[in-house]
């Protein structure tokens, strides 16, 4: 009987540890919101990316540094913050970022 608590025990934790490791990571990044056509490019003009993402780009915030694009999976949470230096909350998986907050730097 104490064996079989032992195990279910162990493969408790084992399963706990697994979730934890494919959970998605929140981050706080710093960049610029822009679209993923001209905003790769370095332009960062909110004009112009409301231009491109009317023509099917998606918003990315492409960010300082390393220029890493994370493509933003609820663009809506940050619809007015178009071309702007911001601190981006938000749960980053791969390459792409889902919002929680935002700040304007």
């Amino acid at each position: 009987m104490r064996k079989l608590l032992f195990l279910c025990l162990v493969l408790a934790v084992m399963f706990m540890f697994v979730g934890v490791s494919f959970a998605a990571d929140t981050a706080t990044v710093n960049g610029y919101v822009t679209d993923s056509k001209c905003g790769t490019k370095g332009k960062t003009n909110a004009e112009c990316a409301k231009k491109c993402m009317e023509k099917g780009a998606k918003m990315v915030v492409v960010t300082d540094g390393d220029d890493k694009v994370l493509t933003v999976s609820n663009p809506e949470a940050l619809t007015d913050h178009l071309g702007h230096h911001v601190a981006v909350t938000g749960e980053v998986n791969g390459d792409s970022i889902h919002v929680d907050s935002v700040k304007m730097l």
